[in-house]
């Protein structure tokens, strides 16, 4: 394109519906200023739904790419950043999905300074661990995140909070709905003898 939209107006002046419908029309120029417009709204979203970063980078590239790639389709029957906010939160939904399709359940670290009857029964410890990460599979993101950082990883709920973006309340909220779950997924691990 010779002359961009850009160039006609002030950056300041163009409505994102203006920036979006040049992108449609080839303007990498209006992609861009629209993508710095929000970019930091768009990289909370993606951080806080995959809670994890290179999640985050990956599912928020996709987005945008669709985005740029999809620019002509928007019908206006909600605001560009409100239709960006969806695309960028399918995108890490998506991600999320693959990467729990792709996931490997890590082997148990094996410490060579515990006693003998500790490592004896090494098959019933990988199937322990493999029990919990199905179950852990089974709740909802939201919760997972909390369960994995309070409960397996034990940070503090404040720090939790301040990780996940969500009051205190919330984190304990999850933990607790999350581990009524596990505990009926998980209950035929009890040794009731």
């Amino acid at each position: 394109m010779s002359r961009g939209i850009l160039q006609e107006q002030r950056q300041e002046q163009i409505s994102d519906g203006m920036l979006l419908q040049a992108a449609a029309r080839g303007d990498g120029g209006a992609f861009a200023t629209l993508v710095e417009r929000h970019k930091s709204y768009l990289w909370s979203i993606a951080l806080r739904t995959t809670g994890d970063c290179d999640d985050a980078e990956d599912a928020l590239q996709d987005a945008l790419l669709n985005i740029f790639r999809t620019a002509g389709t928007f019908r206006r029957d909600s605001s560009v950043v409100v239709w960006m906010h969806r695309v960028v939160v399918n995108s890490c939904f998506d991600r999320l999905r693959r990467r729990r399709t792709h996931a490997a359940d890590p082997f148990p670290e094996y410490d060579n300074d515990l006693p003998d009857e500790a490592t004896a029964d090494f098959t019933g410890n990988v199937d322990l661990r493999l029990s919990i990460g199905r179950a852990l599979d089974v709740l909802p993101p939201s919760q997972r995140a909390a369960i994995v950082a309070v409960d397996i990883e034990g940070r503090s709920i404040e720090e939790t909070a301040l990780r996940l973006g969500v009051p205190p309340g919330t984190v304990k909220s999850r933990c607790a709905r999350g581990r009524v779950k596990l505990a009926l997924v998980l209950g035929h691990l009890r040794d009731d003898r």
